[in-house]
């Protein structure tokens, strides 16, 4: 059934993914890959409130779960919670120091608080582990274009 529910997910048939992953969640209310993927569905359709309870629920559960923390992280990074966005990658990043996603986010939250040399360093260490990740190489790009426009302007 999970697998059913991916794939509705991935169909962008989210509303019919998240009855099957109450289903599942009925029968078993703590599997927490059903419960990640919930929470996935529902900050996809802005439901942040709802996403946020199950990447708690989850990280409740299991502490250092990369996809809770990563997950937990961008919604708060879209509420504009920077430095709590930084703290869940950096949570993650002590349990995998070599995460390029949790690397590629927290340079980008550190882009928004305008620490253009820490994000361009997170960036370039996400590359080295996956040298083809877009959101880094956007990411690196973009600072790397608004480091280069600072320096102009002094």
């Amino acid at each position: 059934m999970l697998e059913q529910a991916s794939d509705l997910a991935e169909d962008q048939e989210f509303e019919e993914a998240l009855l099957v992953y109450d289903k599942i969640l009925k029968s078993d209310p703590k599997n927490i890959s059903a419960m990640l993927d919930k929470a996935a569905t529902l900050q996809r359709l802005g439901k942040n409130s709802q996403s946020f309870q199950l990447y708690d629920s989850v990280l409740k559960e299991d502490p250092k779960n990369l996809d809770a923390l990563i997950g937990k992280g961008t919604l708060l990074h879209s509420k504009s919670k920077f430095i709590d966005a930084i703290n869940c990658y950096d949570s993650a990043l002590k349990i995998n120091s070599r995460h390029a996603m949790a690397l590629a986010c927290k340079g980008i939250s550190l882009g928004e608080l305008g620490k253009l040399d820490d994000a361009l360093s997170c960036f370039k260490k996400a590359l080295v582990i996956d040298k083809d990740y877009d959101l880094a190489n956007i990411g690196k790009q973009k600072a790397l274009e608004l480091l280069k426009s600072k320096k102009s302007k002094k």
